[in-house]
């Protein structure tokens, strides 16, 4: 199944798995040290799209170089497809595979509600309260190793058609499924949105990124389906992490897609393009400490929708990419970093994203009691009439199977919306109890819900009994 593209950013997804299919020639991934956070071979999907059309046409004229410069390599596995009840079993087959030849798998989120603001690539979940289902099974998937989460494109970048409610909402969503991700897989390095160098500032980035929860992810990413240089790349990275530290949110580093960013800038299609080329191949060892990796995310070879159906494979696309492009290195690359450069001076249309930010509370660390029970930590994002807030559920020393959650609102609270929890009321004192996938709870582990209220959540007060 494909995702469509749309202008300014394509995305694409790869086919269903389809097991036992290799391809004919080395499967090459770069391991080593890296200057960034991550360090290990990148996992190279042996049933993407590319690795099936080469293993299916062995004679074609441009099978070998499509099989040695692209099927060769680690690319991003796509999920877009809302199936809350096999998703968990998709993502633990991948994810297992790749724990099983030690090597780091990259995982790219596509299912946000009103996705693409209803263009070419929109779809996504019908509403959030089960975008956060669907979350929270896609993270039961991910077991206890290093994986690449590349969490919505176009999710913080793309907002022109979100009312402010609806961008609150969406904020709070992206903020919950970091949490909801990183709870069920401490070792998950989660990226969100960064746009491109050629799309918003700097600063309008590091507000969105900060709006949206990224004080709990571990960095952005960019330049998904996009063309531009490494360089420019790395430049605006810097830049918005500049602006992070400057709110007091340290720490944060970025991941840079090279698919399709060795050749020119050009026009936004890729379709219709031959000076298109494949850029650096992915690796960890990316020689910037503010780098944690160079990835293909979107898998090179698959349109985006001007001349052929969007997500399409097209071999004469991959081979265009391919063809005259440098070979996969054999060793680990250089450690330098790419010479700087001057992005492009001309950018696509934007929006500004709202000039305040709703502040956010880090959740409390007072740990769970002894025994059999659980602690309740409230978070509240606060605006101008109202708030969200994310709820961290820990069982203590053993494992609870059920849950009730009492928070006490501030007066003139009152609560409109909930996700991953049931609720008992809507003001004074709120009773929630879990769902059905979230009771059961390992000793010492975190789940999560939340809600969204008019008035003021601060002060809020959670307590939590098993």
């Amino acid at each position: 199944m494909a995702i469509l593209s749309s202008r300014r950013r394509s995305a694409a997804i790869s086919m269903a798995a389809v097991a036992g299919l290799a391809v004919a020639g080395v499967g090459f991934a770069v391991g080593g040290a890296s200057a960034g956070t991550v360090s290990g071979s990148l996992y190279r999907d042996p049933s993407s799209a590319v690795v099936r059309w080469v293993a299916a046409n062995p004679g074609d004229s441009r099978a070998a170089v499509i099989r040695d410069k692209i099927a060769s390599q680690p690319q991003a596995r796509w999920y877009a497809n809302f199936n809350p009840s096999t998703i968990q079993s998709e993502v633990s087959a991948f994810v297992g595979a790749a724990n099983s030849a030690q090597q780091i798998p990259v995982l790219s989120v596509y299912e946000i509600p009103n996705r693409d603001c209803g263009g070419a690539s929109a779809g996504g979940a019908p509403d959030l309260n089960q975008y956060q289902t669907w979350v929270s099974n896609f993270a039961r998937g991910l077991g206890n190793q290093t994986v690449l989460i590349i969490l919505e494109t176009d999710s913080l970048a793309l907002q022109t058609c979100l009312s402010t409610g609806e961008l609150n909402a969406r904020n709070q969503a992206l903020s919950t499924a970091t949490q909801t991700i990183k709870s069920a897989n401490p070792n998950a390095k989660v990226y969100l949105d960064g746009g491109h160098s050629t799309w918003n500032s700097a600063n309008d980035t590091a507000n969105r990124l900060r709006a949206a929860g990224v004080q709990y992810a571990d960095g952005f990413f960019t330049n998904v389906s996009n063309f531009n240089p490494t360089s420019s790349e790395a430049n605006f990275g810097r830049a918005v992490i500049s602006a992070l530290n400057g709110m007091g949110i340290s720490g944060k580093r970025q991941v840079i897609d090279t698919s399709r960013n060795g050749g020119a800038a050009g026009d936004w299609c890729a379709d219709d393009n031959t000076d298109r080329r494949i850029g650096q191949y992915p690796t960890t060892n990316t020689g910037d400490a503010n780098i944690d990796a160079y990835l293909w995310v979107k898998p090179p070879g698959e349109a985006d929708g001007c001349r052929y159906t969007a997500g399409s494979f097209q071999p004469d696309l991959a081979f265009s990419l391919a063809n005259g492009a440098p070979n996969p290195p054999t060793t680990a690359p250089p450690t330098t970093n790419p010479p700087t450069t001057a992005p492009p001076t001309t950018a696509p249309p934007t929006t500004a994203p709202p000039t305040t930010a709703p502040p956010t509370t880090a959740p409390p660390t007072t740990p769970p009691p002894a025994g059999n029970g659980c602690s309740a930590a409230v978070a509240i994002n606060q605006w101008n009439g109202g708030f969200t807030a994310s709820v961290n559920v820990t069982a203590g020393s053993a494992a609870i199977n059920g849950w009730t959650v009492t928070v006490a609102l501030p007066g003139g609270a009152a609560i409109t919306g909930t996700w991953n929890a049931q609720a008992s009321g809507t003001s004074g004192t709120v009773r929630f109890t879990n769902v059905g996938y979230n009771g059961q709870v390992g000793a010492g582990q975190t789940t999560n819900f939340g809600f969204q209220g008019t008035g003021t959540g601060q002060g809020a007060t959670a307590t939590c009994a098993a």
